[in-house]
């Protein structure tokens, strides 16, 4: 019998580590950006599925729904109401792409607007994914400092003004203005005029990533900076991962022809999934407003008893701002703790939480830090959970000192 072919020597160089196997998820799960199967309209979706299908089915033979290369045309036109009323951009369907989620819009901006070397000036804490894809892409990302508010102009500014003494452009900004990843902050709409008014002067585009503006509790946001631009230089970027289910891969991104045109003559995947976009749109068009609505009051509640279990285990020692959106929590812990140790010995507790320095271009100001998604976990499972992290975290780290705040019976 012969010897199996061995792939190692054909591999290109460069390649990033191998994936590990997929082992379950572990017991008390902190990370990614999973929702919980309750929030999930699941008979909803089943009824949508059955009148579309039923409608429209025979049109899934050609490549693009008889819709084109942009995405099925009915989701085009709901996003562009939607996006009216939640982020004041009045964009028509011929100006928004659909993507396999939002990670294949970042992709295609990157693409289009970069090449190997390039600087991307990108928020200092940031989503880990895009960090990911900028270095997958040979870009140089250069974090900007954060404050309340979200990216700070004075930082921006003063970074653009040394990146040019040296002789470097910055090839685009990527933000994340509303519910930022993963700090939760959202930038007001003078800070996001102050932004704008910088990037213009400088000429250089911006990209906004929206992933999470539809997860704000009160409902109530700042316009988005598409909206706000009126010499233009935006790409908007969203995604209904969070808003419906992060397993329906359907992301979108809106901009002026010129430039989908080019992302279009990138995306060479044959189409994102139709029936994923069939189904989501007639879902959405009567639903989507009720579900967002009550989904926002499960994810609050389920943030309070996240912040709750903190107080309670780890008093005083975990630092955080309470957001007013999203599924993240970003925490502060005492200088002495190395997240990224704390996750593995976390993790073989069966505990998984987000390391700072993977969501931040500064690894020593992330090392403190750990981002919490409470949106999977259920509420027992939250208190559970973070009893266990502080358990794992005094033993390793001496934080907390002791478990002071627990209720006793």
């Amino acid at each position: 019998m012969s010897a199996a072919f061995d792939f190692t020597s054909a591999f290109r160089p460069g390649l990033p580590a191998p994936a590990v196997k997929f082992a379950g998820f572990p017991k008390y799960n902190f990370v990614g950006g999973h929702n919980h199967p309750d929030h999930i309209p699941v008979d909803g979706l089943i009824k949508a599925a059955e009148r579309v299908l039923k409608r429209e089915g025979p049109s899934l033979a050609t490549y693009g729904l008889q819709s084109g290369a942009l995405g099925y045309k009915l989701l085009r036109e709901f996003l562009s109401k939607k996006l009216k009323s939640y982020g004041d951009i009045s964009a028509s369907p011929d100006e928004i792409l659909i993507t396999s989620g939002s990670g294949g819009g970042l992709d295609l901006v990157a693409n289009v607007l970069a090449s190997p070397g390039d600087t991307v000036l990108v928020e200092q804490e940031t989503y880990g994914g895009a960090l990911t894809r900028l270095t997958r892409f040979g870009l140089k990302p250069v974090g900007i400092p954060l404050d309340e508010e979200g990216l700070r102009p004075d930082a921006l500014s003063s970074t653009i003004d040394r990146l040019k003494s040296n002789g470097i452009r910055p090839r685009y900004i990527y933000t994340i203005p509303t519910v930022q990843n993963p700090t939760g902050a959202i930038m007001s709409e003078a800070r996001r005029a102050d932004v704008l008014k910088i990037a213009q002067a400088h000429s250089i585009p911006i990209l906004e990533d929206e992933c999470y503006s539809d997860l704000i509790w009160n409902g109530r946001r700042p316009p988005a900076m598409y909206a706000m631009s009126k010499a233009g230089g935006v790409i908007h970027v969203g995604s209904f991962s969070k808003s419906i289910a992060p397993a329906v891969r359907i992301g979108y991104v809106v901009a002026p022809w010129d430039v989908l045109s080019r992302m279009l003559a990138l995306k060479t995947d044959g189409g994102t999934g139709a029936l994923d976009q069939m189904i989501l749109a007639e879902f959405c068009v009567s639903e989507f407003n009720t579900h967002v609505k009550t989904l926002n009051t499960g994810l609050k509640a389920k943030l309070d008893t996240l912040t709750e279990a903190l107080a309670e285990n780890f008093g005083t020692a975990a630092e955080f701002v309470v957001p007013e959106g999203g599924i993240f929590l970003w925490v502060k812990l005492p200088d002495n703790v190395d997240t990224r140790k704390l996750y593995q010995t976390a993790l073989a507790a069966g505990v998984a939480i987000n390391p700072g320095p993977e969501w931040s271009t500064n690894a020593e100001h992330g090392m403190s830090r750990l981002r919490l998604c409470f949106a999977n976990p259920s509420h027992e499972a939250i208190r559970e959970g973070v009893a266990a992290l502080a358990e794992v975290c005094r033993r390793d780290f001496g934080v907390p000192a002791r478990i002071a705040n627990v209720k006793r019976a």
